[in-house]
């Protein structure tokens, strides 16, 4: 099996990045450019991230998992603790987030430690999930081995049955991650691939130090 690439070009012409626009806390630019891609038609799930953690093997690993809240502490997201994702972090807490948003050439790459975020907060947003994905968290064994999608199905249909009239309580398995940026890059297409990329990087004192890199 072979296909040649080589010749797939795209010119990003559509906007530019200049240090004037960082703030004293480049999570404000975060926003910005947030509130720009989740208004644009052009862009689906705006808040869909990819997360790199190192996994228990030694090697790194991408999925996509969706953004549920940003403030000036960082970003979080919730999953299954026991997941391939969650003992990963358990053990090395250092993780990388990326953006991209291809209908406005701009990617955000995140570097920081992720921590569990307070019971009560992991409570109150299992509160308003839908009452499937509440069930559903509850049956995945998520990252595991199973037989077959019937038993996942069979074992989803038992558990709304026994929790028919019930409210449904989170596993403490399952919770949110909190994950503070010591680095944050934003990326603009640029025309003959001179991207613009500006670095926010925290110093020893907690201050953001902008610098400009090469494409």
């Amino acid at each position: 099996m072979e296909k040649d690439l080589s010749n797939y070009r795209q010119s990003y012409e559509k906007d530019l990045l200049l240090e004037s626009e960082v703030s004293d806390n480049p999570m404000e630019l975060f926003q910005k450019w947030f509130h720009i891609a989740d208004a644009s038609h052009q862009v689906a799930e705006a808040n869909a991230m990819h997360i790199s953690t190192i996994g228990l093997d030694g090697f790194p690993k991408t999925r996509v998992v969706l953004l549920k809240k940003y403030t000036y502490e960082g970003f979080i997201f919730y999953t299954n603790y026991d997941s391939e994702k969650g003992k990963a972090i358990a053990a090395n807490p250092a993780v990388c987030l990326s953006f991209f948003w291809p209908a406005l050439e701009r990617q955000i790459i995140i570097k920081g430690k992720a921590e569990k975020i307070a019971e009560n907060l992991s409570d109150g947003y299992f509160e308003s999930r839908p009452r499937g994905s509440q069930l559903g968290a509850i049956v995945s064994d998520q990252s595991e081995v199973i037989p077959s999608r019937e038993y996942l199905e069979e074992k989803l249909q038992k558990l709304e049955k026994d929790m028919e009239g019930k409210e449904i309580e989170r596993p403490s398995h399952w919770g949110g991650y909190l994950i503070r940026p010591t680095e944050i890059e934003f990326w603009q297409g640029r025309p003959n691939r001179l991207h613009d990329r500006l670095r926010c990087s925290l110093d020893s004192e907690y201050n953001w130090i902008v610098e400009r890199l090469a494409p």
